[in-house]
């Protein structure tokens, strides 16, 4: 399975690079939107992708418009993993595509109860 992380926080990008590693993911990554979808036209499709929200270039919404616009990636499973709490906020984004969401600061365990939802590992 592969993933990728996009978020502008290196730090972020590293605790979830590491957490998805130990749920069995090869883990790519990107600093913000555009970076994604330029890692995901040069390696092809993922099994999932964490979005952050604001990040400079292209942030996560746009992000997942892009991706969701694109029958490519019709099988990718798309977490927005952001500090975004507001109810508005969560139904733009799942009502752009995302499947998931997760609000920082989040632990280890409840990103896998996030992945398990996703259909990737145990519940």
């Amino acid at each position: 399975m592969r993933a990728l992380v996009v978020d502008d926080s290196k730090a972020m990008r590293i605790i979830l690079r590491n957490a998805l590693q130990g749920a069995g993911f090869e883990v790519l990554e990107a600093e913000h939107g555009a970076g994604g979808l330029e890692k995901l036209a040069q390696s092809g499709p993922v099994e999932l992708a964490t979005v952050d929200w604001n990040m400079p270039e292209m942030n996560g919404l746009e992000f997942v418009c892009a991706v969701r616009s694109n029958s490519t990636y019709a099988g990718m499973r798309l977490m927005m993993v952001t500090t975004e709490t507001e109810f508005a906020q969560l139904d733009k984004a799942l009502s752009a595509g995302a499947n998931e969401y997760l609000m920082k600061p989040f632990t280890r365990d409840h990103l896998l109860s996030k992945l398990a939802i996703l259909g990737f590992g145990p519940a």
